[in-house]
């Protein structure tokens, strides 16, 4: 895959691009309130939010274009099939209009690739009669090239809508030091995602992407939308810099060894 020098851009180009993470464990009900308003401000493509804040988000968001995003077996994937899919049809029945899913990670990297297309068909399936969309969450810290190749076949195969690469909480501890560390999205793995998708198959980028560089960057490489907690200063830094309401063409400023395909975070 090329690496890209240039790419089209506008404030609204770049809103639409980002789904506003509201998933902290910790957050209160007024956090999540003061964050659905940033969305409503800012005209993101979605809020995306944990599934008891639905309602909450229909008061803040009706009348606007921003829609409501709902996350299923989130963090971790673990839930039983039939649990995702009620939880999918339940969020969608409450007014969500995309959700993203965690994959059994387990399973993946047990080989169990039965398992795991046949819950991905049964949670799109339920996602497609509610009238939304499915986001097939990854978790790209905890997999291999192989996985993420596999993942990205199958998702192509079932025609979901998006492939996503992380949760935001893929924390890997290291087996000498105890500690936990964690990258999200990679320039590596988004280009390895997009060259083994079909072209009907978007990408959401989520962890990691945290300034105007960053999204412009992923957005070069073919990502369509991305999940983050950094917003306004993406795009005030995307007003600062002149970028407003028309389309323009800005170029990529790669970093050493980026454009090569190390990821630098």
């Amino acid at each position: 895959m090329a690496t890209p020098s240039t790419t089209i851009v506008s404030v609204p180009i770049l809103a639409k691009m980002i789904d506003h993470s509201l998933l902290h464990p910790t957050m209160t009900d007024a956090e999540v309130e003061a964050g659905l308003q940033l969305s409503r401000q800012y005209n993101v493509a979605t809020a995306c939010i944990k599934p008891y804040s639905i309602a909450q988000a229909k008061k803040v968001l009706d009348g606007t274009t921003v829609k409501i995003c709902a996350v299923i077996g989130f963090p971790h994937g673990n839930s039983a099939t039939k649990i995702k899919v009620i939880e999918a049809q339940e969020a969608i029945a409450d007014g969500a209009h995309e959700i993203d899913m965690v994959v059994n990670v387990g399973k993946v990297l047990g080989g169990d690739y039965e398992y795991v297309r046949t819950e991905i068909s049964a949670v799109d399936f339920v996602v497609r009669q509610g009238g939304a969309i499915l986001k097939v969450i990854f978790e790209n810290d905890y997999l291999g090239d192989k996985e993420i190749i596999d993942l990205c076949k199958i998702c192509t195969d079932l025609e979901v809508a998006f492939v996503k690469t992380s949760t935001g909480y893929g924390f890997v501890k290291d087996p000498a030091s105890g500690m936990y560390s964690y990258k999200g999205a990679t320039f590596p793995q988004l280009r390895l995602m997009r060259e083994n998708c079909g072209d009907k198959i978007q990408i959401k980028a989520a962890g990691g992407v945290r300034s105007l560089d960053d999204l412009i960057k992923v957005k070069a490489l073919g990502v369509t939308r991305i999940g983050a907690t950094a917003t306004v200063a993406m795009l005030e830094e995307a007003t600062k810099r002149g970028i407003g309401e028309k389309e323009v063409e800005v170029k990529v400023k790669w970093n050493e060894g980026e454009a090569g395909g190390a990821a630098v975070y």
